[in-house]
């Protein structure tokens, strides 16, 4: 037996699921609400609570259904990422406003659509990286981590103690393959 399930989510406090609620309830039979309350989309939908539950709660042949599919993320990426994860599930996505319902061809053509956007989504992403990146080296700009220790010291310690690499990472509670970097002939 299939259950019909609804997801809402507003992202903030003075906001609320009633619209939601209305437009999904008025052409869909819920057997279960699932809602996030003043939670952003930024959030990834496994980390939100009511979500969490809705994924725990699902089976095989189930239906979500959400208001407008940015309900489920912020962005085309995750936005796919949780489709996906329902459709592993055998779980149908509908999302009320785009008419994307993955039971139909129709549906599973959009999903092409919206893998295509995340792929287009996440080059432009590394291609903005990327650009950061050679600005930043252009400008001098130190790139990575702050190096947290002192190679010199961790060398003349080692060496005056006459320590192996493990005792000198410990003393300075460092990894061995630090010890090792700092350590290595120039």
């Amino acid at each position: 037996m299939s259950t019909v399930v609804a997801y809402l989510r507003v992202s903030t406090d003075d906001q609320t699921t009633e619209a939601q609620k209305h437009t999904i309830g008025g052409k869909f039979k819920v057997d279960r609400w699932f809602t996030d309350e003043a939670t952003s989309g930024a959030i990834r939908a496994q980390e939100r609570a009511g979500f969490s539950s809705l994924l725990d709660y699902v089976r095989e042949g189930d239906t979500v259904v959400v208001a407008a599919i940015d309900r489920l993320g912020r962005d085309t990426i995750n936005v796919l990422e949780v489709v996906k994860l329902l459709q592993v599930k055998g779980v149908t996505v509908i999302s009320m406003r785009e008419g994307f319902d993955l039971s139909t061809p129709i549906g599973n053509a959009m999903l092409a659509m919206l893998s295509a956007v995340a792929e287009l989504e996440r080059s432009n992403i590394k291609a903005r990286q990327m650009a950061g990146i050679e600005r930043a080296k252009a400008q001098g700009k130190a790139l990575g981590r702050k190096k947290e220790i002192d190679d010199g010291e961790v060398v003349a310690w080692r060496k005056a103690n006459s320590a192996s690499i493990k005792a000198t990472a410990d003393h300075f509670g460092i990894s061995l393959a630090s010890v090792k970097r700092a350590c290595k002939p120039a």
